[in-house]
Formats: structure tokens, sequence, C-alpha cells
């Protein structure tokens, strides 16, 4: 199959375990159950036809070094799982607008952006026939984030959006990616086995099984980049939305609930660490109480799902699909255009990938 051409909004640590993920599975068997991926082949690709193409950062130690360095440049503190050989790939400058906090300026070491616009990202896009755009800003970036969905529809490029603003799921961005004839998938990565999934699917089998939920909780620990950015409350509002409806839409009642982002303890490092609390009643309105502590490396999470999304973009591509994919994202965001179940959003995604579905 041709290569899939990718640019990187963003070199920190989720493009490190990223970047890791596809020399580590570079020469995969698409015969065998490979440990910790979902899809060695998705819809004819590989991971070995991912190439690294462009990438955007503020950092000014990383901006000019090959990708291939950058990614091991502080603050970045993702795990070493693979090699990873010189890429070829020099990390861009990257306008700030808002996706740097000013409390993150010294963490992020940034540079001065004046003189940089829209048209040199776009520039870039271009010259390096870049396909699929992966947006790793950090949470908050709301201008930002739409800066680079219009650039990555100027230049022509599926746009997959990690992060919490809506983009895919806002009928006003879905249409301008339709009219612009491009693909956009988002949003706000849903990690392969993390906090949100671990927590629908607890509800999922509560009104399974007959209990009513009364109250629920969940609340995440972390000592990287990410959870230091938000310990600033005002750039939570849309993270806060996209992870409480990720859980509160399966439930047909209202349920007193609190989701999010809790607090920033630095020697953590990339791991991430979660507690969920629910209460619910069961036969004869008798209480159940459930209490989960979940620990894991932050970064190879998203990865993992990132891994496919973006292959998901390609054969959207190669299907001339615009505007906001539907099936895939419903799997694999916590604010989707559309929220089903779990267990229907991947039944949705094999059919998508068999093309037995549109979107």
């Amino acid at each position: 199959m041709p290569e899939i051409r990718v640019a990187l909004v963003g070199v920190g640590n989720s493009a490190s375990a990223l970047i890791q993920g596809t020399q580590y599975y570079k020469n995969a068997k698409e015969d065998s159950t490979v440990p910790g991926l979902m899809h060695v082949n998705y819809g004819g690709y590989h991971i070995s036809d991912i190439k690294f193409v462009a990438a955007f950062e503020v950092n000014k130690d990383k901006i000019g070094k090959d990708l291939s360095e950058a990614i091991w440049i502080k603050p970045n503190c993702c795990e070493k799982f693979a090699e990873v050989p010189r890429l070829g790939v020099t990390v861009s400058p990257a306008p700030i607008l808002d996706g740097v906090a000013p409390h993150m300026r010294e963490t992020f070491n940034v540079y001065d952006d004046s003189n940089y616009d829209k048209a040199t990202v776009v520039r870039v896009l271009k010259e390096t026939k870049t396909e699929v755009l992966v947006n790793y800003l950090p949470v908050g970036s709301q201008q930002a984030t739409r800066f680079y969905a219009q650039a990555a529809m100027d230049a022509g490029c599926a746009f997959v959006n990690c992060m919490p603003e809506f983009i895919a799921s806002t009928p006003e961005w879905a249409q301008k990616f339709e009219d612009a004839g491009v693909p956009v998938l988002g949003d706000d990565i849903k990690s392969q086995v993390g906090a949100t999934i671990l927590h629908r699917n607890l509800v999922r089998l509560c009104l399974d099984r007959g209990v009513i939920v009364d109250e629920t909780y969940q609340l995440n620990l972390g000592g990287d980049t990410d959870f230091q950015n938000m310990t600033v409350e005002n750039r939570l509002k849309s993270k806060r939305i996209s992870k409480t409806e990720a859980v509160t839409s399966l439930v047909p009642y209202d349920l007193p609930t609190r989701i999010g982002p809790s607090d920033f303890v630095g020697f953590l490092n990339n791991k991430k660490i979660c507690y969920i609390s629910l209460k619910g009643r069961k036969f004869g309105d008798r209480p159940l109480n459930i209490s989960v502590k979940l620990e894991v490396e932050d970064s190879p999470n998203s990865a993992g799902v990132v891994i496919d999304l973006i292959r998901a973009a390609k054969i959207a591509l190669d299907r001339k699909i615009s505007g906001a994919l539907l099936s895939m994202p419903s799997y694999a965001f916590k604010h989707p255009p559309i929220q089903i179940p779990d267990s229907q959003a991947r039944q949705w995604t094999e059919e998508w990938i068999a093309g037995k579905r549109e979107r």
C-alpha cells in the first residue's frame, strides 16, 4: 500500500509514544494477535506504512532538531520502549496563540513566534505532501486548535483532533471540512484502556444488569505537562464537558457526577493514576458500591488508538469521504459526533473498515 504521510502538531509525550510505536510494531505479523494493538492491518494499511513528514513545536530546544531527537527533549518524560532512527524530519516552529498557558511558558521553553503565520504552516504541509495532520495541542488551546483545523483544510489534509476542543463534533466545523473536501476525526482521544473507557463500561455494566446508578466520580493524578497545564481551571471547560458526557451520555436519567482532571503530582512523570467511585442500587434497593484504581503510562495508552485513527483518516481520503467521520470516532473519542455504547461503536468500526458503512 502507499505510505501515509503524517504531520504532528506538538512533539510532546503523546507524539513520542506514537513515533516509538511505529518502530516497535513495524514488523508486526498480520496473521497473529499482537499485544498492544487493536489492528495490525487496518483496511489494508500496516503500521509500517505510516511515515512522519512534518512536525510543529514551540519549544526552542526542539525546533530545528530531527524529530527522532526532539521526542527525547525535556519536558518530555515518556518512557523509552523502542529505538527510533533518524527520521529526516526537521521540527518546524509553530505559532503559540493560546497553545501555551502563561504558567507553562517556562516549562515549555517557548520561543518568540511573532513572525510566524498560518500561511507558513500551510506551506510546510503542502511541501511535505502531508495527508494527515494530528493535533496534540495542550488542553485549553481553543484558538490554536481552530488555527490548525483551518490550516489542514487549506492544505487539503485530513485532521485528527486528539484534544478536547470541539471540531468534528461541532456541526459548523464538520460542514467546513465537508465543503473543503477533506475528513475530520475527533474529538478528544479516548485511551486504549484509560479512565474514560473503564468508567463507561462500569456504568454500562450496571445499566445492563438493572442497577440504578445514583452517583459517580472520577479523580485523576498525573505528573506530565498535560496535568501541569490543567492546573489552571479556565482551560478545562471543554475537557470537563468531554469526559463527563462520555459517561453520562449512556445514562437515560440525570446522574450526579464529578469527572475530570484532578491534580498534578510531578514525580509521577508520565504515569496516570485514576480513582473511580460508583454508588448504585440493585435488587430490593440494596446498595452497591464500586471503587476502582487504574494506573497506566499515559502517552502509550493514547498512541494505541491514534495509530488506528491515522490509518482511518487515510482510508477516508482514499474513499474521498469529507466532513466528520462517525464510526471510528464513536469508538476512539470521548466527544465524537455521535455517542453510542462502545460495543456498538466497535461493530461500526469493523463494518466501516470493511466498507459496509459510509462513514
